[in-house]
């Protein structure tokens, strides 16, 4: 055919489609629209309902518990395991928390929900804010920071590791300008009541801040004695605190507190006492049972001192080897340590020995104490 021809030819229709192929092609066209219109609204229907559509399962009680800090998967993690969310449902659930911005907002605590629930009615119960539970919590003196964690855990907050990592925290430490490596020492012993979703640090800087306000209320009565400790030993208040810990673990009879206090501060005041040793038990079990890092005759200390850790120079809390006073606080003193190193008594006692019966023999010579150690500690003579 030639190219005339053919030009002719479609100028006539002979390779146009027919008019019935159009119709069809169009009506094709029409029905897949219409098919994924109707797919669509079908879907944009269940989204909509979704919120309010009951849930697969009966309308049983389950107690789900969402501990604190907790993530949205590991929520959804504990409502699939309990039935309180079906496998099937896990997404779609998912999907509608996250679309309304509600992921952050649940609360933790425990939790009562149902099988049958709508994602609405378990979003609402997820989110709902409880009054937080009171707890009355009393640390009492002299404890240290592992025995303030085991305090606070046991009367139902976070767990005592956790307690310790903020204890330790450097950025918790450099908020409350407290030197050493925790807050030990600071701690205030007293009788706090403690919201029980409190989170640790915030408990911390409560402790921390009733103590800095018994010691400001310390140092405005006892201001001239503070100034001759600074004086006299390049004293701050952490200096004080450090030795107050060690006063608190000394005696619990409080009328002795102030003649234990002068005592140490007279072996590190008086030019014959020489090397000053503080020669205190109580500092060798701190560095033996509570710093991370702990000498290789620590690793061995089993409850009870030994000549392995009165010689040892590793344990930097070893009052025998150290002169002066160790590197920290060893407990959390109460008002009376404290104040006892404000106004310590005066005497020329240099050594004290336990009588057995919670108070003390105290001595001025060397000979004078190791007559009084062979008496109570040797012989066993209660009193006197």
């Amino acid at each position: 055919m030639s190219k005339s021809k053919r030009r002719r030819r479609v100028r006539r229709g002979l390779f146009r489609p027919s008019r019935r192929g159009q119709h069809v092609a169009l009506a094709i066209v029409l029905v897949s629209v219409l098919a994924v219109g109707i797919g669509l609204l079908r879907i944009y229907r269940y989204l909509e309902a979704y919120p309010d559509r009951p849930g697969i399962g009966d309308d049983s009680l389950v107690e789900v518990e969402v501990p604190k800090g907790a993530s949205f998967h590991d929520v959804l993690g504990r409502l699939v395991d309990a039935g309180v969310v079906a496998a099937e449902d896990k997404t779609m659930f998912k999907l509608f928390v996250l679309h309304r911005g509600a992921a952050s907002r649940i609360t933790a605590g425990k939790h009562v929900l149902s099988p049958a629930m709508t994602p609405n009615e378990r979003l609402e119960e997820l989110m709902r804010r409880r009054e937080a539970k009171q707890l009355r919590i009393t640390i009492p003196e002299g404890r240290n920071i592992v025995q303030v964690a085991e305090i606070l855990a046991g009367a139902g907050l976070a767990d005592a590791a956790s307690w310790l990592t903020a204890m330790r925290d450097p950025s918790l430490l450099e908020e409350l300008e407290i030197p050493g490596e925790s807050v030990e020492g600071y701690l205030f012993p007293d009788t706090y009541r403690i919201a029980s979703d409190s989170a640790p640090a915030d408990v911390l800087r409560r402790l921390v801040r009733r103590h800095r306000q018994v010691y400001a209320d310390l140092s405005r009565r006892h201001r001239a004695a503070e100034r001759r400790l600074d004086k006299g030993l390049g004293w701050s208040p952490h200096e004080i605190v450090i030795l107050a810990s060690i006063v608190e673990k000394e005696t619990a009879a409080t009328h002795e507190r102030p003649l234990i206090a002068g005592v140490f501060l007279n072996r590190l005041r008086f030019s014959s006492f020489r090397p000053k040793y503080l020669a205190t038990d109580p500092t060798i079990i701190y560095g033996c049972t509570v710093p991370l890092h702990k000498s290789s005759a620590c690793e061995q200390f089993e409850g009870r001192i030994r000549r392995i850790h009165l010689r040892d120079p590793d344990n930097r809390y070893n009052t025998y080897t150290h002169e002066r006073l160790p590197p920290g606080p060893i407990s959390n003193p109460g008002r009376a340590a404290i104040e006892a190193v404000l106004e310590p008594k005066d005497s020329r006692f240099l050594y004290f020995v336990s009588r057995n019966d919670g108070t003390h023999k105290f001595s001025r010579s060397r000979a004078e104490h190791e007559a009084a150690v062979d008496l109570y500690q040797r012989q066993g003579k209660v009193g006197g």
